[in-house]
């Protein structure tokens, strides 16, 4: 079956055709390194990588490149480390940390290239000299806007009309600004904040140009696929499309757009205000979602049973399904080798990512062929390695007992570890810890 992925800017399934078959081109938005990242941005984390993974079983893992910047030059991340009295490469250096051990934990692959934005500057400012010399920005006070006026198809990709756009951004009002709706591409910097030389004095870039010359500097001119939140649509992700396409006299930037849906939590959008704010960390290093912490398999296969485009209701309960799901798959798996990934699987994938339907066909496969449901699985960053079998004999807090173990010995609190092991004993519980850092139980005789 031909790959064919659901494209924003024409808003509907394409077949998907790369420019070169030997070096296809994802891009997709990183985070902007200021705080922990919340359960909403993993999902974009999810998806994206699940489609990598997909795009080097198409075409082989040396043809693809998938470019996941990190943003570290930010008016938020300023903010942030004012706030709390530190130097803002401390700051961005601990977020991404943390960042990267996140992703793992959500089970994603390193992406190709990793760029920071404060390690390509001058790609910035010579696509604004650019964007300036061919009549689509100009210089105002220090700042660099972008003319939006003189792009006649801006609000493509997003579908809106200028009033509309005015309502949906968060417009600066300022004196310089020849037209309400243009951006700024660069601004002045005070001595207090981080600020590089340019034609145009000391300052610092704007987000929006960020990408642009990230995805130019390492995928060129024009690309295959550009992915990130619903939420990127407008202004960030239209914003990209006219500075790239402005600088570059293309049509379009890249072949294909693609967002992932909403999330909310037990029913609810999620916000600080509510008390339902979770980040990734707090699903799998503590246990304040549900009491407990949970397995990275977990957290993916819950997040992959609902279609990517589709807004997401993370609860407890889907986590605790998919414990159950991972735990009938291990059972059934057993010992045996990982085999190549089912083609009514694959086939599923290949349609838009439909993971809720290429989840669908595995059920079959614990009996008829367990090595194709272990590869399926692992096509889409699952292993079944460190699933604990959920017996119907075990107590009921044998799950949180062994996650909070887990998180002890991770901790290297051994005498806690310990504590919990004797615990377990006491229930009845042996506990083995394997080299590979799972752990096995069985009832003690």
């Amino acid at each position: 079956m031909t790959l064919r992925l659901y494209n924003t800017l024409t808003r509907g399934k394409v077949d998907f055709e790369p420019f070169d078959r030997t070096n296809v081109r994802l891009y997709a938005c990183g985070p902007t390194v200021y705080d922990r990242l919340h359960i909403g941005n993993g999902r974009m984390l999810i998806v994206f990588d699940t489609l990598f993974r997909l795009l080097r079983h198409i075409y082989g893992a040396d043809h693809v490149t998938y470019v996941r910047n990190i943003t570290d030059v930010d008016d938020k991340i300023n903010a942030r480390a004012a706030e709390r009295g530190i130097p803002i490469r401390v700051l961005t250096d601990d977020m991404t940390a943390i960042f990267h051990e996140d992703a793992e934990a959500l089970g994603c692959l390193p992406p190709t290239i990793e760029p920071r934005a404060t390690e390509h500057i001058e790609p910035m400012i010579a696509m604004m000299e650019r964007l300036i010399a061919r009549g689509h920005a100009y210089v105002a006070e220090g700042h660099v806007l972008f003319d939006v006026p003189s792009m006649p198809d801006y609000g493509r990709l997003s579908n809106r009309s200028a009033d509309e756009m005015l309502a949906g951004a968060r417009i600066e009002v300022a004196p310089y600004k020849r037209n309400p709706g243009d951006f700024v591409l660069w601004k002045p910097s005070t001595p207090e904040e981080p600020g590089w030389d340019s034609p145009w004095g000391r300052g610092r870039p704007g987000w929006h140009i960020e990408c642009s010359a990230m995805s130019w500097k390492h995928l060129g001119e024009t690309f295959d696929i550009h992915g990130g939140g619903i939420d990127l649509i407008f202004p960030h992700h239209e914003n990209e499309v006219a500075q790239s396409r402005c600088a570059f006299g293309h049509a379009i930037m890249a072949q294909v757009w693609m967002h992932n849906g909403h999330l909310q939590v037990e029913g609810e959008k999620m916000s600080k205000s509510l008390g339902n704010f979770v980040t990734i960390r707090d699903l799998w290093a503590t246990t304040s979602f549900g009491g407990r912490a949970w397995s990275g398999d977990a957290l993916r296969l819950a997040m992959l049973r609902t279609h990517y485009r589709q807004p997401i209701d993370f609860t407890i309960r889907a986590l605790e399904e998919a414990e159950r799901t991972l735990s009938d798959f291990a059972k059934a798996c057993g010992d045996v080798e990982v085999g190549a990934p089912s083609a009514a699987f694959v086939e599923a994938l290949e349609d838009d990512l439909n993971t809720p339907k290429a989840l669908s066909e595995l059920y079959a496969l614990r009996t008829s062929d367990p090595a194709a449901l272990k590869g399926s699985l692992a096509l889409i960053g699952i292993g079944l390695s460190a699933a604990t079998p959920v017996r119907e004999d075990a107590p009921p807090e044998l799950e949180t007992l062994l996650a909070r173990r887990k998180e002890a010995r991770a901790a290297k609190n051994w005498a806690e570890s310990d504590r919990i092991r004797d615990e377990l004993s006491a229930l009845g519980i042996a506990v083995k810890d394997n080299k590979d850092g799972t752990v096995s139980w069985e009832r003690k005789l």
